[in-house]
C-alpha cells in the first residue's frame, strides 16, 4: 500500500458513517490504507478489518498521545476528521508529526469565531457586530446600540448548542444566569436579518475547484418552530449570490486553506450587502452532504480525500435540477410506538433520499441543538419555491406516534 489514512472517526453519531465509508473508498482506490481512531469504548461495524485505536476524543493530549503511536506503527499521509469538535485536535496532530493539511493556526481560525471574525474583517468581508459579554450590563449597552434581538453563543461551539437569541431586557435577565459563569466562552453578535446561505466547497491548493451555493429555508436559531431546510442554488443566479460565492472564496483562502474541504455560511442584508456568518474546514453537517451527492453526484468527504492523495485529482460533478434537503421533526415526545420509515418517504415522489434516525422504543425530549433531529429527506423541483413547496407535502407525509415514558403495551 501507498502509506496510510488517518481517519477520527466518531460512530455513534450515524451521521458521519457515510462519509466514512467515502474516505475509506477514495483511499482504497489509490492504494492507500486507512487507520480509524474511535472514541474509548465505541467500537464500529464500519471499520471491521480496518486497523482501529481508541482514545477520549474530546481530550485533546489523550489523542495526541495516542497519534504518536498510530504514527509509529503505520505511515500516515494524511489525518481526516469528519466531526467539527475534532478539527483543532487533527491539526495538532498534523504539526507533531509533519503531516500536511491545515494546521493549528488555519484551524484556530475556523474554530474560534472570535479570531474568524477578525479575520474576516481583515480580508474586507463584512460581519456581524459583535462584543464579548463581559457582563450584563455590557449586553444591554450592546443591545441597545445594534437592537434587539441579539445572539449570544459559544466561540467555539456547533450546530447552535448553547445558543440564545435574546429578544428583550426581560429575556437576558432569563439568559444570562445561564451563561454568567461561563460568560468567558461566549461572544454576543447583532441578529443579522436577512436570507441565509451556505457554500460547500472543496480547494485544491489554494483554489477552488468545487462549489454548490445553498439558501436555507428558514431562520437557523428558529430551528424549534420549522424543521431545518436548505435549497442548492445552482441556475440563474443572481448577482447578490455570485458576491456570497466569491466572498466565501476569500475566506477560505485567507483563513489559509490550502487543499480541503468547508461549509462557509453568509447572510443577505434587504439591502443586497453580504454578511459573513462563520466557517468551518469539515463538510456541511445535517443532510447536506447526501443532498450534494443526489444533486452533483459526488460525496465531499470522499472528494476531500482523493484531492489530499491526488495532486492532479479534478471532481467530476452533474447539474441536474435544484435539490433540496430537509431536517425530520416532531412535536411528540416521549417513546415512539410508530413513525414512517426511510423507504415509505423515500416511495414519495421527488424523493431522491430519506433516512430515519430514530424507531420504535427510542424516547424523544424536546430539542437542544440544531440538529437534534429525527433524520431528513432530500427531494428535487425546478427552483428554489418549488422545492420549499415539496417540502411541505413530504413533511405532512411523515408521521410520528408516541405515548408517555413509562407506559407499557403488556398486561
Amino acid at each position: 500500500m501507498n502509506g496510510a489514512i488517518l481517519v477520527i472517526y466518531r460512530p455513534a453519531a450515524g451521521r458521519y458513517a457515510a462519509q466514512f465509508r467515502a474516505v475509506v473508498a477514495a483511499a482504497a482506490e489509490r492504494g492507500v490504507a486507512t487507520v480509524a481512531l474511535l472514541p474509548t469504548g465505541q467500537p464500529s461495524a464500519d471499520t471491521a478489518g480496518l486497523p482501529c485505536y481508541h482514545a477520549d476524543l474530546d481530550d485533546r493530549e489523550a489523542v495526541r498521545s495516542v497519534v504518536a503511536t498510530i504514527v509509529a506503527e503505520h505511515p500516515v499521509r494524511r489525518v481526516f476528521p469528519l466531526f467539527e469538535g475534532d478539527v483543532l485536535t487533527a491539526a495538532h496532530c498534523r504539526r507533531d508529526h509533519g503531516i500536511d493539511g491545515l494546521d493549528p493556526e488555519g484551524a484556530l481560525t475556523f474554530r474560534d469565531k472570535n479570531v474568524m471574525h477578525r479575520r474576516a474583517t481583515e480580508l474586507g468581508v463584512p460581519v456581524a457586530r459583535s462584543c464579548r459579554p463581559e457582563t450584563v450590563g455590557a449586553v444591554a449597552e450592546f443591545a441597545a446600540e445594534v437592537g434587539w434581538p441579539v445572539v449570544v453563543k459559544p466561540y467555539a461551539g456547533w450546530a447552535c448548542g448553547d445558543t440564545h437569541r435574546v429578544d428583550s431586557a426581560e429575556d437576558l435577565a432569563r439568559v444570562w444566569p445561564l451563561i454568567a459563569d461561563d460568560r468567558h466562552d461566549y461572544r454576543l453578535e447583532e441578529y443579522v436579518r436577512g436570507a441565509e446561505y451556505h457554500v460547500d466547497s472543496l480547494l485544491r491548493d489554494g483554489e477552488v475547484v468545487f462549489e454548490q451555493l445553498s439558501r436555507y429555508t428558514y431562520s437557523v436559531l428558529e430551528f424549534r418552530d420549522e424543521p431545518g431546510g436548505t435549497v442548492s442554488r445552482k441556475h440563474d443566479l443572481t448577482d447578490a449570490e455570485r458576491r456570497i460565492l466569491a466572498a466565501s472564496a476569500t475566506v477560505l483562502r485567507g483563513f489559509g486553506m490550502r487543499t480541503g474541504v468547508a461549509h462557509v455560511e453568509f447572510f443577505l442584508r434587504d439591502d443586497g450587502e453580504v454578511v459573513f456568518g462563520e466557517a468551518a474546514a469539515r463538510a456541511g453537517g445535517g443532510s447536506i452532504v447526501p443532498a450534494i451527492e443526489a444533486g452533483r453526484g459526488i460525496n465531499l468527504a470522499g472528494e476531500w480525500c482523493r484531492l489530499e492523495l491526488d495532486p492532479e485529482h479534478v471532481p467530476t460533478t452533474t447539474l441536474g435540477p435544484e435539490i433540496g434537503t430537509e431536517y425530520l421533526c416532531s412535536d411528540r415526545y416521549g417513546r415512539i410506538t410508530s413513525i414512517t420509515s426511510a423507504a415509505q418517504l423515500r416511495a414519495l415522489d421527488a424523493v431522491r433520499d430519506a433516512d430515519v434516525w430514530k424507531s420504535v422504543g427510542d424516547v424523544l425530549a424536546a430539542p437542544t441543538a440544531s440538529n437534534d433531529v429525527l433524520g431528513w429527506y432530500v427531494c428535487e423541483g425546478r427552483d428554489f419555491d418549488a422545492v420549499r413547496a415539496r417540502f411541505k407535502v413530504i413533511r405532512d407525509s411523515f408521521e410520528v406516534r408516541t405515548e408517555p415514558v413509562g407506559k407499557s403495551s403488556c398486561g
